[in-house]
């Protein structure tokens, strides 16, 4: 049985991962006391008439304190077990938690008459933190919006079942500051910019008249290869490490020409040896 264990702090996002998980085929049970977790099994779905082989369980700090600390070792008995078990743990800077319960007006699961939701928040940091350092996989999702969770939990898991590393190549503009979670970053700002071409101005690396445009300069394909090149040489050696995904940015300026043109031409590359390479363009 495969087994996905998504945790993290509340308003992260566990729900969306979740629910995610759960549209890839996953029976999903939230909220399960950890001192059941060795109890579930695929033997045990199925006496019940539930055909799943793959369980998504949900893990955050309404479970008992005592149970949290003790979670390592836990799982380390689980995998000894022979299950097949992934930690995944979601988590955001402080400041996007308390913006998200304000807008939503959603009461924090560790608030009390006795405790703010800066504290609760705070609380909840320290609860996890066993959990964060098992963690195979941590997504800072502070500036995700929720398809954009959905996409990376999907290459993340679909990656890992098929046995190969999953690549999110993004795009994005430095005037905006780096996307979460990366693992490598490609700065194209030194390659012409069609924002100073006034027809090309409101389009987008997307659009063919830009692409025609970059495609005449022999530095864009030329950047496009050494980029490719150095993925394809070194992106095996992480997958060697049981890395199950990598977060490629490449950036211009504003993330709407240069930075969008080469995250497309860099995927197809990548594309040649691998199925599970997701594109995603952070200022379009």
């Amino acid at each position: 049985m495969r087994l996905t264990v998504v945790s993290g702090l509340a308003g992260a996002g566990k729900s969306v991962a979740l629910n995610m998980l759960e549209d890839l085929g996953y029976y999903c049970i939230d909220n399960l006391p950890l001192g059941l977790l060795g109890e579930v099994s695929a033997e045990t779905l199925h006496r019940q008439g539930l055909d799943f082989d793959r369980l998504a369980v949900g893990v955050d700090a309404r479970a008992r304190e005592k149970e949290i600390a003790h979670f390592a070792e836990r799982i380390d008995s689980l995998r000894a077990a022979g299950i097949d078990l992934h930690v995944l743990y979601l988590h955001a800077d402080e400041k996007t938690i308390l913006r998200r319960y304000s807008e939503t007006r959603r009461r924090h699961p560790l608030t009390s008459d006795n405790r703010t939701l800066v504290d609760a928040v705070a609380a909840d940091i320290a609860l996890t933190r066993p959990i964060a350092e098992k963690a195979d996989v941590s997504i800072d999702t502070s500036r995700l919006n929720i398809h954009q969770l959905r996409d990376l939990v999907r290459n993340e898991v679909e990656g890992r079942v098929a046995g190969e590393l999953a690549i999110l190549v993004q795009s994005f503009g430095f005037k905006y500051g780096l996307p979460p979670a990366v693992d490598f970053v490609f700065d194209v700002r030194c390659l012409p910019n069609p924002h100073w071409v006034p027809e090309l101005r409101a389009l987008t690396g997307l659009d063919q008249p830009v692409i025609d445009h970059l495609d005449a300069h022999p530095a864009l394909p030329e950047m496009r290869d050494h980029i490719a090149g150095f993925l394809t040489r070194w992106l095996p050696d992480f997958a060697a490490q049981d890395r199950t995904y990598i977060t490629v940015a490449i950036g211009c300026t504003g993330g709407k020409h240069r930075s969008v043109y080469l995250a497309e031409a860099v995927a197809a590359c990548l594309r040649a040896d691998n199925d599970h390479v997701l594109v995603r363009h952070n200022e379009i």
